[in-house]
């Protein structure tokens, strides 16, 4: 079985700084670590890897750095990875992000589940793993916290607000991943002595079979206008009586007080 794994290196949550002239984020000299959902996403292809055998193959697209990334999953036990990064990419909104994943998985030929988590906690958009999907024209599942694979059918439950979806689909397919569907494991000595071994390769746009005005800012129809933390808001008033009716009438009053009623 062919599986592939599609992660992204993110600031650390606690670390996050925005450039106020261009509104993006700051990564210089800001720790990064690997989207602790595609650390799942990673798990569960590992687990898949050893129920059924096969390959698992990571891709990242970024800056030269993600490849720090790309290293601690292959110390998880990933088989292989690739690192997809030009100055073209720069700029790219999930369209063209996903875009350009889907002409990487092509070039890599043969590939039966396709793992996403279910969002990156920079963005939290969660529309690159389906957008992907779109661009290579199979099936997707989202939000899976189960899956199960027998012949050319995966059986996946969808978590959602009211509880599961059980849906099945037929391979290849992409999956996106939720933090309940597995413990990730830690990587072993072995494992990161590995990593650090291995030479992973990159991949430009001239390495794939892409239309460039399809990519980077070109490519992208969104736009980020302006970022902004929201005002920090006072405490609000607790009405506490110990008939509800007091309680309320109080409520009221403050509300009328205040001419919002």
């Amino acid at each position: 079985m062919e599986i592939v794994v599609c992660v992204k290196q993110v600031p650390d949550t606690t670390e996050v700084k925005i450039d106020p002239v261009t509104n993006t984020l700051i990564r210089q000299g800001v720790p990064s670590i690997v989207n602790p959902f595609d650390v799942n996403a990673v798990e569960a292809a590992l687990q898949l890897k050893e129920k059924h055998g096969g390959k698992v193959t990571v891709i990242s697209m970024g800056p030269p750095q993600a490849k720090d990334a790309l290293k601690e999953c292959l110390a998880m036990g990933a088989d292989s990875a690739i690192l997809i990064s030009d100055r073209a990419f720069g700029g790219s909104d999930t369209l063209a992000t996903s875009y350009t994943l889907a002409a990487a998985i092509r070039k890599l030929g043969t590939y039966d589940v396709i793992f996403f988590g279910k969002q990156a906690i920079d963005g939290d958009t969660a529309q690159v793993g389906p957008e992907t999907a779109e661009h290579l024209g199979i099936a997707q599942i989202t939000y899976v916290a189960k899956i199960d694979v027998a012949g050319d059918t995966v059986k996946a439950d969808r978590e959602h607000d009211d509880g599961y979806e059980v849906i099945e689909a037929k391979l290849p397919v992409v999956i996106s991943v939720v933090k309940s569907i597995n413990e990730p494991r830690l990587a072993t000595m072995k494992g990161m002595m590995k990593a650090n071994r291995t030479e992973i390769p990159v991949w430009t746009a001239k390495d794939l079979d892409v239309d460039e005005q399809r990519l980077g800012l070109k490519g992208s129809p969104t736009q980020v206008r302006k970022i902004f933390s929201p005002e920090h808001r006072g405490q609000g008033i607790i009405i506490q009586k110990d008939i509800a009716r007091e309680s309320v009438a109080e409520l009221m009053q403050k509300l009328s007080d205040a001419k919002i009623i």
